[in-house]
């Protein structure tokens, strides 16, 4: 693994936290734009880290009173534009059936990624490894999920808040 891999994921992990952050300031209308132009650039760059799984020690515990603010405050913000439609979903249950959350998925990511640049400081192989390890287990299926409904938002011109 090269430190240049580690050097882009560990840049793309501080912006998009950085904008994630930033989500609270009412003044940032092309901030979901930002962050669906974002996903793609961060999801080539961790898929790119070929890093071994042995030896990977789980990131810091998250705090889950803050990372239920964090996603109540996103499903504010996205509001008609945080639901959708997983692939088993069934139409006919209403909007009550969808079981996709945008605000889930960026709460989840946000903190996968934050917590491991807590890490990255000192020990910036093993918080790599820990990335690559949460996205192949966990955060991954958040972050194409993620694209997935963003790009439907972006073809019906409704990434502006």
């Amino acid at each position: 693994m090269s430190g240049l891999e580690g050097l882009e994921v560990a840049g793309l992990a501080r912006r998009y936290c950085d904008l994630i952050e930033a989500s609270i300031d009412a003044h940032r209308r092309h901030w979901l734009g930002d962050v669906a132009s974002l996903l793609p650039r961060l999801q080539a760059a961790i898929s790119s880290v070929s890093a071994p799984v042995s030896g990977v020690v789980p990131m810091s515990v998250v705090d889950l009173d803050a990372r239920f603010e964090l996603f109540w405050r996103l499903r504010r913000l996205l509001a008609d534009r945080d639901g959708y439609w997983l692939e088993f979903d069934r139409a006919s249950e209403g909007a009550d059936g969808m079981t996709g959350s945008l605000a889930d998925d960026l709460t989840d990511i946000y903190c996968e990624l934050k917590s491991g640049l807590g890490l990255y400081a000192c020990y910036p192989e093993r918080a790599l490894r820990g990335w690559a390890y949460g996205f192949d287990r966990h955060w991954g299926r958040h972050l194409v999920d993620a694209e997935r409904h963003l790009a439907l938002l972006a073809a019906q011109g409704r990434l502006e808040l």
